[in-house]
């Protein structure tokens, strides 16, 4: 299980301190799947962040009892410095997995070429986040947190990606932070409403969707 108990995350700026997430209070079950619809800039990528514990909360309590994904096709924790292959053996070492093991789905799955070798300061986005991707498949995590980035690349590398998440990861929970509701409804048993920095938790996707277009 993952929970927040009355979570915040707030920023202080020139205007004064900014909140992005007002006392939260959710949950996620082993086996769930469960979406977050929001406008852009509504701060669903701020709580992914959160709940992975790339950043701690303002105030509140982050539980988690299953293995979190960092989010995936995020790269903000690469070290730039060192090749595709180096951050591959860098999160092996953390996670006590089989470095070699896993050279050849990284290398498969990325289609980065000689640029695996290469340092990550050299790499697109497109490149950062197909090499993000594939290290966050590489770990066998209980829940992964998904961003609407998931879309990295042409259509062919997208399915691949679906794929490997919601076909060959079935068993596993996902957090899914969109704005489209349709996506939503494919991959989702539950969906809730982040506006104004407060969480709203439906069990009835369908009442979400009517939240969302009526309070967003």
């Amino acid at each position: 299980m993952m929970s927040l108990e009355r979570v915040s995350k707030y920023y202080p700026t020139r205007g004064g301190r900014r909140v992005i997430l007002n006392d939260i209070n959710f949950c996620v079950n082993k086996g769930e799947r469960v979406g977050i619809l929001g406008r852009n800039g509504c701060g669903k990528s701020t709580l992914l962040r959160v709940i992975s514990g790339a950043e701690e909360p303002s105030s509140g309590v982050v539980q988690r009892e299953m293995a979190i994904s960092w989010p995936l096709a995020f790269g903000g924790a690469f070290q730039s410095s060192l090749t595709g292959l180096d951050n591959l053996r860098f999160i092996c070492r953390i996670y006590n997995i089989n470095f070699d093991e896993k050279i050849e789905f990284v290398e498969q799955f990325t289609e980065l070429g000689v640029y695996l070798k290469e340092p990550i300061r050299r790499y697109s986005s497109g490149m950062r986040a197909r090499l993000s991707f594939a290290l966050s498949l590489v770990v066998d995590f209980d829940c992964y947190l998904i961003d609407e980035i998931i879309a990295v690349g042409d259509s062919r590398f997208t399915e691949r990606c679906q794929y490997e998440l919601f076909e060959k990861r079935s068993h596993c929970s996902y957090i899914i932070v969109s704005h489209d509701v349709r996506a939503v409804e494919q991959y989702c048993s539950r969906a809730a409403v982040l506006k104004s920095g407060v969480l709203t938790d439906f069990n009835d996707i369908s009442k979400a969707y009517d939240f969302y277009l009526n309070e967003v």
